[in-house]
């Protein structure tokens, strides 16, 4: 027990209990200490808890990296003549940032091996962040009390990607300049404020002269500053709530079972980091990313061939090019509905779920009474988990269809067929993964019901009195996280099933 009489961890090892000692020696000289066991407190030790681990630990790989890539970057649009070490792009005029880049690239020490990393981490940052969402979403873990947590993170993602897109552009080569190209007509396709909005941003008329002097600040100053500001909120709103965890023996919605804080949860999460930073230096030396110098430096009247953003902004790419070229006229303005709705409304209208989703789902079930601190497993939520997965589908076909042109020439189809296929794919895939899954979450929760009522077959069959064979079944032995461990009453009459403290109220 600690001092709010809750049951935190397991028993404390040798190690733990000197912690604890030190812990009490520490509690008399800090009085922010007093009262909290703050390296007392306990973590789940399931790997699904550590998804936003990585994305803290990539966001620390990016904030060193980007500060010594700043003290190399020219971040200007002046126009220059190259005379570095790369013999292909040797005399020729381009801009002062893609000139900087290509210098660190090739005459800087480590430059491109710096670049590399601060790419790759920006590319596992923003995943992880995905998977750390979409794990809190199966799991039910954004319900009472951690509603604005869901938030907070949300919002995190969303900042994330204005973050890559603005590092991303800031080269000024040929494939960054297509996608500011892009942003452009995204902006300009705003009614009545689109073509003002642009001007003021690119500086002019496209490709303006001030937008790289203008993403600069955005991208070291004040995005990374909302970034470390929100992952702060969202970090001591964990520890102020305590963490979810899995259904199991000994955890209830009034502890968590798992590692103390100090000294067995710190040597765990000190080796992830270790690790992320090993792996992102290894990936770096090996695989190339974001080759600028194969581009060249941007010109408003060409565009890369097979050009295609960073995986995190290629729904957009892929949304754009399913739309049909759909425009109206009205009152002397043109609406460019095949770039408003797919650039515009569509991510508006998925973020605004997005966000409403917590408030809305415990509304329908009546769970915003209680406070949840136990995770439910995918299964038991079969509507949920079906929306889960009919989203993904839908983000995995606007993905796809962001490299149509390069699916069509890599297996010699028609570009024009794969698109309509896409099309119907975007409005039928989803609704198809969704009965699928409701219907396969629904399967495995009653195989579960009969495996713990029946138990499972030993491999021994015997006769019968009446002459007939059965096979032995034993009981249930081992369990999945947050699995029933029980018998459980209604098994066989089709009626729903409860764990040991679990809420009656599921969505069916």
């Amino acid at each position: 027990m600690n001092r709010t009489g809750r049951r935190d961890a397991e028993p404390l090892s040798r190690a733990g209990r000197r912690a604890e000692r030190l812990v009490d020696a520490a509690d008399a000289r800090l009085p922010v200490l007093e009262g909290g066991s703050l390296l007392r407190k306990a973590f789940p030790e399931h790997w699904s808890f550590f998804l936003g681990e990585l994305a803290l630990y990539s966001l620390l790989v990016l904030v060193l990296t980007g500060v010594w890539l700043t003290f190399f970057f020219q971040p200007e649009m002046r126009e220059v003549v190259h005379a570095g070490s790369y013999p292909p792009l040797r005399g020729v005029r381009m801009s002062a940032a893609f000139d900087s880049t290509l210098r660190i690239s090739f005459d800087v020490r480590g430059g491109l091996l710096m670049r590399q990393v601060h790419h790759w981490a920006a590319l596992v940052f923003v995943a992880a962040i995905g998977l750390h969402m979409l794990r809190i979403f199966f799991t039910g873990a954004f319900r009472r009390p951690r509603e604005l947590n869901w938030v907070i993170g949300l919002t995190l993602f969303v900042v994330s990607l204005a973050e890559g897109f603005a590092g991303y552009s800031l080269p000024d080569d040929l494939l960054s300049g297509t996608g500011l190209r892009i942003a452009q007509g995204i902006m300009a396709s705003i009614p009545l404020v689109g073509t003002y909005a642009a001007f003021f941003v690119f500086g002019g008329e496209f490709p303006g002269h001030d937008i790289i002097t203008r993403l600069y600040p955005v991208h070291i100053l004040l995005l990374p500053g909302a970034l470390i500001a929100l992952v702060t909120v969202h970090l001591v709103l964990v520890f102020h709530l305590k963490h979810t965890q899995w259904r199991g023996p000994g955890r209830t919605n009034r502890n968590v079972v798992g590692k103390p804080l100090y000294p067995q949860f710190t040597a765990t999460s000190t080796g992830l980091s270790l690790t992320v930073f090993g792996v992102l230096v290894l990936l770096s030396g090996l695989a190339q990313v974001n080759p600028v110098w194969k581009y060249g430096p941007y010109r408003p009247d060409l565009v890369s061939t097979g050009s295609q953003p960073d995986w995190y902004v290629g729904f957009l790419e892929g949304a754009l090019r399913l739309v049909p070229p759909w425009e109206s006229n009205v009152a002397g303005h043109t609406f460019m509905w095949n770039v408003l709705l797919p650039a515009v409304v569509l991510p508006g209208l998925l973020f605004a779920v997005l966000y409403a989703y917590p408030f809305v789902e415990q509304r329908l079930t009546g769970e915003w009474h209680h406070e949840q601190h136990l995770c439910d497993r995918p299964r038991e939520r079969p509507v949920r988990t079906a929306l889960g997965v009919a989203g993904t589908v839908f983000y995995g076909v606007l993905l796809l269809a962001g490299g149509n042109d390069i699916i069509a020439f890599t297996f010699r189809v028609s570009v024009n067929a794969l698109t309509w296929v896409l099309r119907i794919a975007l409005v039928v895939a989803p609704v198809l993964a969704f009965l699928v899954t409701r219907w396969l979450c629904r399967a495995l929760t009653a195989a579960e019901r009969e495996r713990l009522v029946e138990g499972v077959p030993t491999g021994e069959i015997r006769q019968t009195v009446a002459g007939g064979y059965e096979s032995d079944h034993g009981p249930v032995g081992t369990f999945r996280p947050g699995a029933p461990r029980r018998p459980l009453t209604g098994a066989r009459t089709g009626t729903p099933f409860r764990t040991d403290r679990e809420p009656e109220r599921r969505d069916r």
